[in-house]
């Protein structure tokens, strides 16, 4: 496989001996690994510079460590299941599927689980079964698609409607900079996001400058930006309001190739209970007929097609 331009900057062989020497885990720079990975669910395929198989979450931090040192470009991936090529790109792709997919904790009382970024969706919910509880968003691709997959492309699925997106089922992210930061982040009140902005340093300049982009910026985005529920195009962020800055940990979900990792997650699984459309409804009562109401307009159209 010939080097593209990025490749030809990048001391490859180099970058391949440090990773080796530093990280707990498969590493793989051979063309077979490569154009395995050069692919996912879409029709679009780009050859990475080389694979890592973390072994731990530690190691896949030591991964992103030795990339940052080589200034070379990092893709996460986990399932492989995204359809507008997010998970190729010429970078060097840690696969976290193979060792980081475990539950680590369940609190069945507070309705919360902590997870590696590796885990299946199924599996996590075969695993929550015992305690009555699921995750709730389920894309099509349950049966393979990882949650670090689901966090980056903000998944929804058929239950969405139910229970929600999953930014909306996220309580913390253990946050990993390309630069080195790590640390827990999530929604915080005014006590802790003063905490957080006294104790200085990487962490404190994440928090602190959400929240000036959102003093500077809030009146032009309430005004110009579009109303829409999912927001999946490009490099997301969610609506930005006064208190952005204490809700850091949601900042992280967007997408796959972000600038953060998120080595652990907690979020709060809803109750195991079937989503049943008479007992549900995401519009006010008055709206209930729209869930049953024919497109008459269309109907009209489509008759008019079929007619002699």
């Amino acid at each position: 496989m010939q080097g593209t331009d990025r490749s030809r900057h990048l001391d490859l062989p180099t970058l391949e001996r440090a990773l080796r020497a530093e990280v707990d885990g498969e590493v793989r720079f051979d063309a077979g690994s490569r154009g395995a990975y050069a692919t996912d669910g879409s029709n679009y395929r780009q050859v990475p510079l080389g694979v890592v198989v973390p072994r731990t979450t530690e190691a896949g931090a030591a991964a992103v460590g030795v990339c940052s040192r080589f200034a070379a470009p990092v893709l996460l991936r986990g399932g492989g299941t995204s359809l507008g090529g997010q998970c190729t790109n010429e970078a060097v792709v840690i696969d976290w599927t193979k060792h980081c997919n475990r539950l680590l904790s369940v609190d069945p009382q507070a309705r919360t689980c902590v997870v590696e970024p590796g885990i299946v969706l199924d599996e996590l919910n075969r695993q929550l079964a015992p305690y009555a509880l699921m995750f709730g968003p389920k894309p099509s691709t349950h049966s393979h698609c990882s949650l670090d997959g689901l966090i980056g492309n903000n998944s929804c699925g058929a239950t969405a409607q139910a229970y929600g997106k999953t930014v909306d089922n996220i309580g913390r992210l253990e946050v990993l900079t390309y630069a080195g930061t790590r640390f827990w982040a999530g929604p915080a009140n005014e006590e802790e996001f003063t905490r957080i902005v006294a104790e200085g340093g990487p962490t404190a300049h994440l928090y602190q400058g959400l929240r000036d982009i959102a003093g500077r910026h809030l009146a032009e985005i309430r005004r110009g930006y579009p109303k829409i529920p999912r927001r999946v195009s490009g490099c997301v962020r969610p609506p930005t309001t006064p208190w952005a800055g204490s809700r850091c940990g949601h900042n992280p979900s967007s997408s796959p190739t972000d600038s953060a990792a998120a080595p652990r997650s907690t979020r709060p699984p809803p109750d195991a209970k079937p989503c049943t459309w008479p007992k549900f409804s995401p519009w006010p009562s008055k709206d209930r007929r729209l869930l049953n109401t024919p497109n008459r307009r269309y109907s009209a159209r489509h008759r008019a097609r079929r007619a002699p």
